[in-house]
């Protein structure tokens, strides 16, 4: 007989982009490590990286 897991014992994380938690899923099992979102929606929501500000000195 496979051993029940219940909901409440499963990790949890917060997402990066809606900063709600979410629950570990079987898909994520190989890695849960680098998962940082809890949906495809909040993944494709996430603010794009900025471009590294370049400090422009005085002219002259």
């Amino acid at each position: 007989m496979a051993k029940t897991v219940r909901k409440g014992d499963l990790p949890t994380k917060i997402c990066a982009a809606c900063g709600r938690p979410f629950v570990w899923r079987r898909k994520w099992q190989r890695d849960w490590e680098a998962v940082r979102y809890c949906s495809d929606r909040c993944r494709s929501a996430r603010p794009p990286r900025s471009a590294p500000v370049a400090e422009d000195g005085p002219a002259g």
